[in-house]
């Protein structure tokens, strides 16, 4: 039995993380394999949201967004909503995967970086070939 080579794609739903779900789909369908795609949602108390009610917005707009890019692909995706900071949530999705796919900056942190935050500590704590996909202008 052959495992299927796994991606793990991190969306936030900015341009670069919908370019970076984009890319790994590409990817995935030369490889034959599977995609994870990961959101991560993560409130402070003082925005006086529930959380079911920011995970149920979250869960939509990964619907939203896999829907948007990945189209008709026959690419297998699935939607994994995570309660957490996205850093880790991504890191531990991918521990045992074969690719971690992430934007080269997200809804975070000011927006002239090269890489952001969470891509950053990616590239530098996961156990796997990290690819970052810059946002195609």
């Amino acid at each position: 039995m052959t495992e299927t080579y796994r991606i793990v794609a991190g969306v936030d739903g900015s341009a670069p993380s919908r370019a970076a779900l984009r890319w790994a789909l590409w990817h995935a369908d030369l490889a034959g394999g599977a995609i994870t795609a990961l959101m991560a949602w993560d409130l402070s108390p003082i925005y006086g949201w529930a959380p079911d009610d920011a995970g149920h917005r979250t869960a939509r707009t990964l619907q939203d967004v896999v829907h948007e890019v990945a189209g008709d692909s026959r690419v297998p995706v699935e939607r994994v909503v995570v309660q957490g900071g996205p850093a880790k949530a991504l890191l531990d999705a991918a521990a045992d995967a074969d690719l971690l796919v992430v934007g080269s900056r997200g809804h975070g942190g000011f927006t002239g970086a090269l890489l952001g935050s969470v891509g950053q500590h990616c590239v530098q704590h996961a156990r796997c070939p990290v690819v970052v996909v810059r946002e195609h202008r």
